[in-house]
């Protein structure tokens, strides 16, 4: 059993992650800003904590996120506004790095994606700055002390998943969300994932043989 901290603890990869981690027999802290969200998080089996990651500093953050296990970061400002998609993807990402550092909790998930970090995404662009965002955040991370492990996912789609991916993707194509959540949870139970940047598909290699 491991206690697992999410950051961004309402969206989609984020609650099938926390119903996989409860049926596995984790205990799931999940870090959410609306409270209006909370009941959804209990229904997934985790625990809701009320916090603006936004506004948090360091010490903050390492309260909350000491003695847990694990960090997923799974937050995102959800695109739109560059000034936000700055503060969350990639300041208070950095931020949770350090705190994660400072309360001793040295396993540590990002949920990134595929064109992290090497982007062309040019200037002008509207995912300029979440592609600058998630590159800073996930060279912040892989210089780190901590045990990480970076998930860079392709085009997100919402099916039920299929436990299969293709591990060696070179370039885009589609995974379930529900596939995220499951390469995610078992990075977490994984020794051979650490200090690794997953880039992947849906395939046809179950997950775990996928990751072992």
């Amino acid at each position: 059993m491991a206690r697992i901290v999410i950051f961004g603890g309402h969206g989609k990869i984020a609650l099938r992650l926390a119903r996989l981690a409860a049926e596995r027999g984790d205990e799931v802290d999940a870090i959410i800003r609306n409270p209006e969200h909370a009941d959804d998080v209990v229904a997934a089996g985790a625990r809701p904590i009320v916090a603006d990651i936004e506004r948090l500093d360091v010490d903050d953050v390492a309260e909350i996120l000491h003695g847990h296990d694990a960090v997923v970061w799974s937050a995102g400002a959800g695109g739109g506004d560059p000034a936000r998609t700055y503060a969350v993807d990639r300041d208070a990402a950095i931020r949770s790095m350090t705190a994660a550092e400072q309360a001793g909790v040295t396993r540590y998930v990002m949920v990134s994606y595929l064109g992290s970090p090497d982007h062309r995404v040019p200037e002008g662009d509207s995912f300029h700055a979440y592609a600058e965002s998630k590159a800073a955040a996930d060279e912040r991370l892989a210089a780190s002390s901590l045990h990480w492990t970076i998930l860079g996912p392709s085009t997100l789609t919402d099916g039920e998943g299929t436990g299969l991916i293709d591990i060696v993707a070179t370039s885009s194509g589609t995974v379930d969300r529900a596939d995220v959540a499951a390469v995610a949870l078992e990075s977490v139970h994984r020794d051979s994932t650490v200090g690794r940047t997953l880039r992947f598909n849906g395939g046809g290699t179950p997950i775990a043989e996928a990751l072992a």
